[in-house]
């Protein structure tokens, strides 16, 4: 396969974690999960954005540098691929969306300082998925704390995702949900495995 380093991104209930561990066992690479579920702020900050934005933002930024830092300087001699589920920029994106201005500059700057510390994915694969599909997954994972997400921060979340990859040339295999089920349909996951050995562009690229 071209990439070696591959890393998916998406709204929240877009299938992310579910795409990563097939193609993972798939390319039997090493796979990273986001922990999001040991973050204590989660339930409180969907509950009272405004009082816990912050501590959120700054946990999750934390231990994602961590992991990550930890799992890509591993060395995994059985592993010629790495797969994740998250990208380190989204600590960023969602702190922008979340915090106040005072907070985020200081998120900001924090950020700036351990970022260039982190190899970067070759490739994102982008799972585009409308919002009622988007809630169908939530309630069916059934995760407490996610059951009152509106339909406006989904969609706040979509176009946070959207304005990123028009500013910045990141090379990106972008999905659409609608049409294509990796998890169901072999057809769909061997039409990824194909344009997985593409040299794709700078940029969004369809599949």
């Amino acid at each position: 396969m071209y990439y070696r380093f591959i890393t998916i991104e998406g709204n929240i209930g877009a299938g992310k974690t579910t795409l990563a561990l097939k193609l993972a066992e798939h390319l039997q690479a090493r796979l990273i999960l986001e922990e999001f579920a040991d973050n204590p702020f989660l339930p409180k900050f969907y509950e009272q954005p405004d009082q816990y934005a912050f501590p959120l933002e700054l946990f999750f930024m934390a231990e994602r540098y961590k992991q990550l830092k930890e799992e890509l300087m591993a060395q995994d001699l059985f592993a010629s691929y790495t797969v994740s589920d998250y990208l380190f920029i989204k600590s960023l994106l969602f702190a922008k969306m979340n915090l106040q201005e005072d907070e985020f500059s200081l998120f900001q700057k924090l950020f700036d300082i351990i970022n260039p510390q982190l190899a970067q994915p070759e490739l994102l694969i982008f799972l585009n998925a409308p919002v009622s599909l988007l809630q169908k997954n939530i309630k069916k994972r059934n995760r407490s704390y996610e059951q009152q997400i509106p339909d406006a921060y989904l969609l706040k979340v979509h176009d946070m995702y959207m304005q990123y990859l028009r500013q910045h040339a990141v090379r990106t295999l972008m999905v659409d949900t609608t049409q294509m089920d990796f998890l169901r349909s072999e057809n769909d996951f061997n039409a990824l495995l194909t344009a997985l050995d593409k040299d794709f562009p700078a940029g969004v690229t369809y599949l």
